[in-house]
């Protein structure tokens, strides 16, 4: 058998296979029966928030968003347990648990570069900054699945307001939490550490951006990037950096860790694109999680709002 170091994984190899997805879910079926039985739950209350988790973690003031999809949503189950957080493992359901310990308070988050009010803010004056909405969004992951998530948060344009930003400021930098302590897959050379994601301005300042700190009515689980993270969902689902500690303004375009692991695979704006491949396999279409059968990926994930943005770019160069 050939054993590769951890910092020559790519993440398309640590992607189950289309076989071994769907007995993944075939087995899930299963087992979630299996405890409806024994213990007289529904099946709906094992793939979604129970009425007690809702009240006891319930997000106040909580508003509809016109952004949603109407698409139907993926279970809780799926998206809890099922996560791209390679701080916690590379395994897809190894973050749930190695997770459920991590301290999300107290929490920081540095603001500073090219901004006239630099300041550090405690993640709950944050969440305190605009009344929260749910947004029901596609996500889409660069390996070809999907998910459809109602996040709670408010547009990040509503944070990058009020810190000011200068005319120099042309990029945002996120920087995520580095506690190898808490997160075991630091400990690994799978990525440079900490992780780092950017946008270019205009991109921050779409209403489509999330700042998010919630779904499905509750605050964030863990695995899902507690306490603070980004939402981005017309490009593919690394750009949504999670467990956010510093926000940056910059001039230059940010050096983001995925195209640093490997340029020739993941750019920098990393939209979306069913006309552009990775270069080991196609992105013309995706499987929702949950799901058995394909379907054909939609430019920007289907946000043609946010098309102009690129207008006169080459997408095939700038991917």
């Amino acid at each position: 058998m050939l054993i590769k170091k951890s910092g020559e994984i790519p993440s398309s190899e640590i992607t189950p296979k289309n076989v071994y997805l769907s007995r993944r879910r075939f087995l899930a079926g299963v087992a979630i029966s299996g405890a409806a039985a024994a213990t007289g739950i529904t099946l709906r209350e094992l793939s979604t928030p129970s009425a007690s988790v809702l009240a006891e973690n319930k997000i106040a003031g909580l508003k509809k968003s016109p952004f949603s999809t109407t698409e139907t949503v993926t279970p809780y189950q799926d998206v809890s347990h099922y996560n791209n957080y390679y701080e916690f493992s590379t395994d897809k359901d190894g973050p749930a648990e190695l997770a459920k310990n991590f301290r999300t308070r107290p929490w920081k988050v540095k603001i500073d570069g090219q901004v006239d009010k630099k300041q550090e803010l405690d993640v709950d004056a944050i969440i305190k900054m605009a009344p929260p909405e749910e947004r029901i969004y596609r996500h889409r992951c660069v390996e070809g699945w999907s998910i459809v998530v109602p996040w709670i948060g408010f547009s990040l344009s509503e944070l990058i307001k009020r810190v000011n930003p200068t005319s120099k400021a042309k990029f945002v930098e996120f920087t995520t939490i580095y506690d190898p302590s808490q997160m075991p897959g630091q400990q690994r050379n799978v990525l440079e550490w900490p992780y780092v994601e950017g946008l270019r301005m205009d991109e921050a300042m779409h209403p489509l951006t999330l700042l998010c700190f919630g779904m499905y009515g509750q605050e964030l689980p863990n695995q899902d990037g507690a306490p603070l993270r980004i939402v981005v969902p017309w490009k593919y689902g690394f750009k949504s950096a999670k467990a956010i500690v510093r926000i940056r303004f910059t001039e230059k375009q940010p050096m983001n860790t995925w195209n640093i692991s490997a340029p020739n695979e993941y750019g920098f704006y990393s939209n979306v694109n069913p006309h552009v491949d990775h270069p080991r396999w196609s992105q013309a279409k995706e499987r929702r999680l949950g799901e058995f059968f394909k379907r054909p990926t939609l430019m920007f994930n289907g946000y043609d709002q946010v098309a102009s943005l690129y207008t006169g770019m080459d997408l095939k160069k700038y991917f």
